[in-house]
């Protein structure tokens, strides 16, 4: 058979390829999953039907689309179907492919609008920069026919650009009036349109005025302060999504107590049993039937050391196994279970802080409706007393321009670009968008505990309490776990100097700790239960020797740098401030104490700690979280504003407004200073922006500036706004 010629590389191997791939099954009832595929060597339509022809071979694929223009192709496919195979299978076809996170499809196209706006931005200033130059002709005296060609050329350059850059407020003002509501952008599209058709009319009419140029200007200066504001935005992936993302989708169901079978997590029920294995997540709430382990739940509760798991303990989705096997009696699975219920918490948390409403869109909800009265006002009142439409279109063009909120638009924007930078400097990155506004508000912060306040790392307590034998013995036992205690005590008898002793028979015992045998003497490493210790009261691991008395090494977490002087200077400014934490009330007692905190509260849920938060937010408190924990999510949500560390878990640092970049908690109390005076500035702008209006609405009500007077005015009111926001970047 003789192979059809392409001019697509990739099509070349195809057919042979396809030839080979045999006839698959299509959908046999279950939910359908979708794959997103990058395919980088398309080129043709031969392409699209041999990538769509070779995916609808292979067994449990149900439907496959490619976008040429996009190089990209969507599956449908059946449960358990990987993405990988299917991209390995077309890569031997000859067609190049790669599975592509959906995640990253939302980041390019959030790049993609910021260079779109950039674009817009740049467009217009050259447009406007070669409209004035035309414009110094007619200003110099230019009549007739040779202001008519003037007039002309800057027509052809003003109409395409004004079409492309200004689609930006035509397409807001359209899908606001369509719903039957004004804001910001009809107002700017109206002046811009009026002042495009009234100068293509007196240009047709060899008129002596036209203001392609005044119609310029504003498309510049509007898309300067929409490019600033979109600078301001971080663009990151619903919170909800990223705990989602968390979710085991496959567990190991136990059948007649023997074989194991993979299934969806969504597909088991109540009742069902599952298998665990050591370092895997648990993917069901439920209760442990059988084996001995110990579990990191700090991801759901901010418990900073691994808790024991037995028969009859009860474990939740999410939680790590991190010793022995375990099987669990299914009790909630998918939506049901408990990190499901937290997504849906952080959800709804997020729609009640997204209700905010900043004071640019105060000052809009005000300023959109004056506007349009007061430009109809002078028409009418002009076309009744001249008589003459033209004369009254002019001066409601000037009112609709002179009034235009470009200086509103850069109010906000302007301001928070420049703090941003200063906290960028102090070691705070800036996400949201209302995010300043919002932190100048705040009279009380909560903190997390582990990981926030301390370092999450438990540190060994002075090593000079401890004999040589017994830190030689605990040193050799420690080297063989994994358990954050038994790491944390190798690092420090390592960094002293310290040699192991000769311990053999090393072995773990999950849910207990670590054994072995030293000169003949059975030697242990764990829990106090286990070795029938006397707990002495806060973060400890025991040794004993052939029996004897146990002894205690004991930890405790470092705080992370520059806590003490932020508590300080929050409490000097008046902030209430709370420690909630899911750890034990010993430990939290003790950062608390450490601190100087003297508002706690330990063994929180997650959901008690989003609770907390609305309370205080009900109870008429402007709250300040600050946690780093997938158990801090919701809280985090729920708060008036949020600050996660750099360090923290990926889905915290979504939801938060501001991420702190460096390890020391110093900048916090700084970063409230810059807020208040970020807000103290953007009030300044609206002062600035009204001033304005006060003086230049009445010129141009009464017929004493033409539309391009009141666009060069608008420019000005513009830079002086933009400058006032630039004093934050002295200091």
């Amino acid at each position: 058979m003789a192979t059809p010629i392409s001019a697509c590389p990739a099509c070349a191997a195809a057919p042979l390829a396809e030839e080979q791939a045999g006839e698959g099954y299509r959908g046999n009832g279950m939910e359908a999953q979708r794959v997103l595929l990058s395919l980088p060597q398309i080129y043709c339509a031969a392409c699209i039907s041999g990538v769509e022809r070779g995916l609808a071979k292979q067994d449990g694929v149900r439907a496959a689309r490619v976008n040429l223009t996009l190089k990209r192709a969507t599956v449908d496919v059946d449960p358990g179907v990987e993405a990988q195979t299917l991209a390995d299978y077309l890569t031997g076809l000859g067609f190049e492919a790669y599975e592509l996170d959906p995640g990253q499809l939302t980041s390019t196209a959030t790049d993609k609008q910021g260079k779109d706006l950039l674009m817009r931005l740049g467009v217009a200033g050259f447009a406007m920069m070669n409209v004035m130059l035309l414009s110094v002709a007619v200003w110099s005296g230019a009549t007739d026919a040779t202001r008519d060609l003037f007039h002309w050329i800057s027509a052809a350059i003003a109409i395409p650009t004004i079409g492309f850059s200004s689609q930006v407020f035509f397409r807001s003002a359209w899908s606001a009036l369509r719903v039957g509501r004004l804001n910001m952008d009809v107002p700017i599209s109206l002046a811009i349109l009026l002042a495009l058709g009234m100068s293509i009319y007196e240009t047709m009419h060899s008129g002596e005025h036209a203001y392609f140029d005044a119609a310029l200007s504003l498309t510049f200066f509007l898309l300067a302060g929409r490019y600033l504001d979109y600078r301001t935005r971080a663009v990151a992936r619903s919170a909800a999504e990223e705990l989602a993302a968390l979710e085991v989708p496959r567990a190991a169901r136990v059948i007649d107590g023997q074989a194991d079978e993979q299934v969806a997590v969504s597909d088991l029920t109540p009742g069902d049993i599952v298998r665990v294995v050591p370092g895997a997540r648990v993917p069901v709430d439920g209760i442990v039937v059988t084996g001995e382990s110990e579990l990191d739940r700090s991801l759901l509760t901010g418990e900073s050391l691994p808790v024991a798991a037995a028969p009859e303990s009860i474990v939740s989705a999410g939680e790590v196994n991190l010793t022995g096997p375990l099987t669990v009696r299914v009790t909630a699975a998918g939506r049901d279970s408990s990190l499901h219920r937290m997504a849906d918490l952080v959800a709804i948390a997020e729609t009640a802080r997204n209700r905010y409403t900043s004071l640019a869109d105060k000052a809009a909800a005000v300023y959109a409706p004056v506007v349009h009265l007061l430009a109809l006002a002078a028409f009418l009142f002009w076309f009744w007393y001249s008589g003459d439409w033209r004369v009254a279109m002019n001066i409601a063009v000037a009112t609709l321009i002179i009034t235009c909120p470009c200086a509103l638009g850069l109010a906000v924007p302007a301001v928070t670009t420049a703090a941003s930078g200063r906290l960028f400097k102090q070691g705070m990155l800036l996400k949201s968008a209302t995010a300043m506004e919002r932190l100048a508000e705040v009279d009380h912060v909560v903190f997390d505990k582990t990981g926030t306040l301390t370092e999450g790392k438990p540190a060994l307590d002075e090593l000079s309490r401890h004999n040589t034998r017994d830190l030689e013995i605990a040193l050799a036992l420690a080297e063989g776990s994994s358990h954050p205690l038994a790491q944390s005590l190798t690092q420090a008898a390592r960094a002293a100097g310290m040699q192991p002793a000769e311990v053999t028979q090393v072995h773990e015992v999950p849910g207990r700790g670590i054994e072995g045998n030293w000169q003949g003497k059975i030697v242990r490493l764990g829990r106090a239960e286990w070795l029938g210790a006397n707990s002495v009261g806060q973060t400890a691991t025991y040794l004993s020797v052939s029996g004897a008395r146990p002894v205690a090494f004991t930890f405790t977490d470092a705080l992370r740098p520059g806590v003490v002087e932020a508590i300080t200077a929050l409490k000097a400014k008046g902030m209430g401030i709370t420690l909630i934490s899911g750890d034990v009330p010993a430990a939290v007692a003790d950062i608390a104490g450490r601190v100087g905190i003297s508002e706690w509260q330990a063994d929180t849920l997650p959901e008690d700690k989003a609770e907390y938060v609305a309370r205080l937010g009900k109870a008429g408190k402007k709250v300040l979280m600050v946690g780093d924990g997938l158990n801090d999510t919701a809280a985090l949500a729920a708060a008036h504003v949020s600050i996660s560390p750099a360090s923290a878990l990926e889905a915290a640092r979504v939801v938060s407004d501001i991420v702190l970049l460096g390890k020391s908690m110093e900048p916090l109390s700084s970063a409230i200073d810059m807020s208040k005076s970020a807000t103290r500035r953007i009030k300044e702008n609206f002062a600035i922006a009204a001033g304005y209006n006060a003086i230049a609405i009445p010129i141009a009500l009464v017929g004493l500036a033409t539309p391009l007077a009141a666009a060069l005015a608008m420019s000005t009111s513009s830079v002086t706004v933009s400058l006032n926001a630039l004093r934050l970047k002295k200091g």
